[in-house]
C-alpha cells in the first residue's frame, strides 16, 4: 500500500486518488494543514501539490519544506498543464521529482513508487558526495618530484614518440593523440593525453561490442532475455532531471540496468584496436603523453588512474568514492599489483583504488615506480 499526501481541494482529484488500488490518501488543503503533519512525513511514500493553492503555492511549500522532505527521502511531486519547459527544468533542477499534468493516471503513482524514491535517494546521495570530496593539493615534494621526473623523461623518450607517432599516422587515417575528459582528484574534470592505439570512430562502437565487456560478463550471464520495448511518437515522456541531465523514465532504468551489469569497461581481445595499438598498449608507449598531464598539474606519476566521465559519475557511494581522494597517476597500486597475474574483477580494482588513497605516501610512490618498470613486461595489459 502506497502512503500518498494529497496537497490541495481539487474534489474530483480527490475522489479519483480515493477510490485508486494500492493507494492510501490523506489531504492537506493548504499550506497550514501541510504543516501540521510535517513530525508525521516520515509515514509517507509520496507528496504531490495542486501548483495553485491558497496561501502558497506547491513550489513555494516544496522550497519551505525542502530540507524535511529530503531528510525524510520524500518524493514530491506538483500537478500543472501550464508550465512551460524551462520553468519545468527549473523546478526539476530545485529537486522537484515530477511534474504531472493534469490528465495523469493515479494508477502510476502505486507503479512508480519505489522508482521517485529511488531517484531521490541517488539525487541525495550523488550530492552529498560532491560535499563531502575535499579537495587534494599534491605535497611540495611530490609536485617538485613530478615536474623534474616528466621533464626529464620526455626529453629522453622524445626519439621514441616520433617514431611511434610516425607509425601510427602511416597505419590509419586521424591524428596521432586522443584526447578524452577524464575526472581526478576530487571529482576534477581535466583534458586526459594518450597516444592514438584505436581506429578514430572507437567510442561509438561501445554499445555495438557491449557484449564483450570483460567487466560485465559474469552479470549479463545472470540476466535474463531483454524486453525490446519501443516508444510510439505520441506516447508522452516523463521528464527527469538526474545530476544535471534530462532524461525519460526508460533511460533512467536503462543506466540503471548498465550500472547493475559493471561500471567499468573493457573488452577482451578488442576489435577497435590497431596493430600499432596493440604494441603500444603492451609496451605502455601510449600512456606517455600523461607526461603532460603531470607538468600540467592535472596528474602525478603515482596515484589513482583518473577514470572517464560515464565511470566515475557511477561512483558515488561512500564505498567506492574514496578512491578520488586520492592524486590521480599514470600509473598506481593496481597497475602495479595485478599486472600479468589474469583478468581483474571491478571489485578488486576499485578495492586497490581505495587501498592507495588511505596508505598513500611520497615513499610508498617511490616503491611503486621501482616496482612498474618490470611490470611493464608482463603480458596482461591494463
Amino acid at each position: 500500500m502506497i502512503r500518498l499526501l494529497y496537497i490541495g481541494e481539487r474534489e474530483d482529484r480527490l475522489q479519483k486518488l480515493q477510490t485508486t488500488e494500492g493507494l492510501a490518501l490523506t489531504q492537506a488543503k493548504n499550506v497550514v494543514a501541510f504543516d501540521n503533519l510535517e513530525s508525521e512525513l516520515h509515514q509517507y511514500d509520496l507528496v504531490v501539490s495542486e501548483y495553485k493553492l491558497r496561501g502558497l503555492d506547491g513550489d513555494g511549500i516544496y522550497d519551505r519544506y525542502k530540507s524535511i522532505l529530503r531528510h525524510n527521502r520524500l518524493p514530491f511531486m506538483i500537478i500543472d498543464d501550464h508550465f512551460t519547459r524551462s520553468r519545468k527544468t527549473g523546478f526539476l533542477k530545485e529537486g522537484i521529482s515530477e511534474l504531472l499534468e493534469e490528465d495523469f493516471d493515479p494508477a502510476s503513482l502505486v507503479s512508480k513508487a519505489d522508482f521517485y524514491k529511488e531517484m531521490l535517494a541517488n539525487r541525495i546521495e550523488r550530492q552529498r558526495k560532491k560535499k563531502r570530496v575535499t579537495e587534494y593539493k599534491i605535497p611540495l615534494a611530490k609536485r617538485l618530484f613530478d615536474i623534474v621526473v616528466a621533464g626529464i623523461a620526455l626529453l629522453v623518450i622524445s626519439p621514441v614518440l616520433i617514431l611511434v607517432i610516425i607509425a601510427i599516422k602511416l597505419e590509419s587515417k586521424g591524428p596521432f593523440w586522443y584526447k578524452s575528459k577524464r575526472v581526478g582528484t576530487g571529482y576534477k574534470v581535466f583534458d586526459f593525453y594518450k597516444l592514438r592505439s584505436m581506429y578514430t570512430d572507437a567510442d561509438k562502437r561501445i554499445k555495438e561490442l557491449s557484449h564483450l565487456n570483460q567487466y560485465a560478463s559474469e552479470s549479463s550471464e545472470n540476466e535474463g532475455p531483454k524486453k525490446n520495448k519501443t516508444r510510439a511518437k505520441d506516447d508522452k515522456v516523463t521528464l527527469i532531471y538526474k545530476d544535471g541531465t534530462e532524461m525519460s523514465e526508460e533511460e533512467y532504468l536503462e543506466l540503471k540496468r548498465q550500472q547493475a551489469a559493471g561500471t567499468f569497461v573493457k573488452f577482451k581481445n578488442d576489435p577497435r584496436i590497431t596493430k600499432v595499438g596493440h604494441f603500444i598498449r603492451n609496451t605502455s608507449i601510449d600512456e606517455l603523453p600523461q607526461l603532460i598531464n603531470v607538468l600540467k598539474g592535472d596528474m602525478s606519476i603515482v596515484g589513482n588512474r583518473p577514470l572517464p566521465l560515464y565511470e566515475a559519475e557511477q561512483l558515488t557511494s561512500d564505498d567506492w568514492g574514496e578512491r578520488f581522494l586520492a592524486p590521480a597517476g599514470i600509473t598506481g597500486l593496481w597497475q602495479v599489483e595485478k599486472r600479468g597475474k589474469g583478468e581483474m574483477s571491478e571489485e578488486e580494482r576499485k578495492a586497490l583504488d581505495n587501498q592507495y588513497a588511505k596508505n598513500f605516501s611520497f615513499w610508498n610512490d617511490i616503491k611503486l615506480i621501482l616496482k612498474t618498470v618490470p611490470a611493464l613486461f608482463q603480458k596482461e595489459n591494463v
